[in-house]
């Protein structure tokens, strides 16, 4: 009796040790079967094409302001506000009687050199001639005549200059437009003293844009300007207007503006049909197409952390920090340069608890 009890009590541990081996190695089995895998993917080159809106404003492509060059009064004033103007149009008379006077005297100086250089010059011609036949006339009358005679002539020709510098200033007292425009400031009234000095001369007399064609500027980014060049067209719009213009990229200024650390980048815009006023902002819409191909990885491939910005490379089944630099963002993806090659598998979601070092399981 004893003896089978013995027996029995040996199968039930027997048993029960049984089913402990097997529950552990079950375990055992779904531990490593929940052991995830690192998801990896093989680094290639792309070319990235992004679009950057930035703000510009517009400008007549030629805009001068026009100031009186001698103190005078308006006498007649031709245009105003909107008027229209072609190079060379009349737009105002000045007054300035003291120019006429000084007008007046040179031309009375001028006159009277001309006529005493023309007698002496007379003079001296048949003082010459006469000379020819040997004895008439002695060699150093000839020569003073010929002295007085080029005496005269410097005399003439200073009167000339005189007469010549007081009509330049006579013509300032008519202010002609420089190019074909619109006025778009008027600052001075009919009988305004006006002069290079004084209260007069503090704004100008009129403006003067060119708005048949505009110039559009905008300043672009340091991060950006490798991705721009010279005939590269974009488009713009402003608030004015539904519709979207085009333009192409005329001149680059090749520096950066030392405040804004930018670019300044000019379009030139057609304006024949009035459309765009100078002054108005616009928002342009810039094309940045990579020149070439560069190393593109998802977002979340790149950490930025307080060690610095990563990417972990995996080689031989281990854990590499890789340092990159970030280039441009789009969508998922974004550019990264480093110590780099194609096809380097690169781990997809990447994190600071991965340590240099630890085994990738792939």
């Amino acid at each position: 009796m004893k003896n089978k009890i013995l027996q029995s009590t040996m199968l039930f541990f027997v048993a029960v040790s049984l089913l402990s081996s097997c529950n552990s190695g079950k375990k055992e089995e779904a531990t490593a079967e929940v052991e995830p895998k690192t998801e990896t993917f093989l680094l290639q080159k792309e070319k990235l094409s992004t679009e950057l809106r930035m703000p510009a404003e517009l400008s007549g492509f030629q805009q001068v302001d026009l100031y009186a060059k001698v103190s005078s009064f308006v006498q007649l004033l031709k245009v105003d506000i909107g008027t229209k103007v072609t190079k060379g149009q009349l737009l105002i008379v000045l007054e300035a009687p003291e120019i006429s006077s000084q007008l007046a005297a040179a031309e009375s100086r001028l006159k009277s050199m001309e006529a005493i250089y023309n007698t002496s010059k007379s003079t001296y011609n048949r003082l010459y001639e006469t000379s020819k036949v040997e004895g008439t006339i002695s060699k150093n009358d000839l020569e003073m005549a010929n002295g007085k005679k080029n005496s005269d002539y410097a005399q003439y020709q200073a009167a000339v200059a005189a007469h010549k510098e007081v009509a330049i200033m006579r013509g300032y007292l008519e202010i002609r437009a420089p190019f074909n425009g619109i006025v778009t400031a008027r600052n001075v009234n009919l009988g305004a003293y006006v002069g290079p000095a004084g209260k007069g001369s503090d704004l100008p007399l009129l403006t003067i844009q060119e708005q048949t064609k505009l110039r559009l500027a905008v300043s672009i980014p340091e991060l950006y300007t490798g991705y721009l060049k010279q005939g590269d067209e974009m488009s713009f719009n402003v608030k004015s207007s539904p519709d979207t213009f085009k333009a192409k990229i005329q001149r680059m200024s090749g520096a950066l503006d030392l405040k804004l650390r930018s670019e300044r980048v000019e379009m030139d815009v057609n304006n024949t049909s009035g459309d765009l006023l100078p002054g108005m902002v616009a928002e342009v819409l810039l094309p940045l197409n990579a020149k070439d191909s560069t190393f593109v990885a998802p977002k979340t491939a790149v950490v930025s952390s307080a060690e610095g910005i990563y990417i972990i490379k995996v080689v031989n089944h281990k854990a590499t920090r890789i340092n990159v630099k970030k280039g441009r963002e789009i969508d998922d993806k974004i550019e990264i340069f480093g110590d780099l090659n194609a096809n380097d598998k690169l781990i997809k979601l990447a994190s600071e608890e991965i340590k240099e070092g630890d085994t990738v399981n792939e």
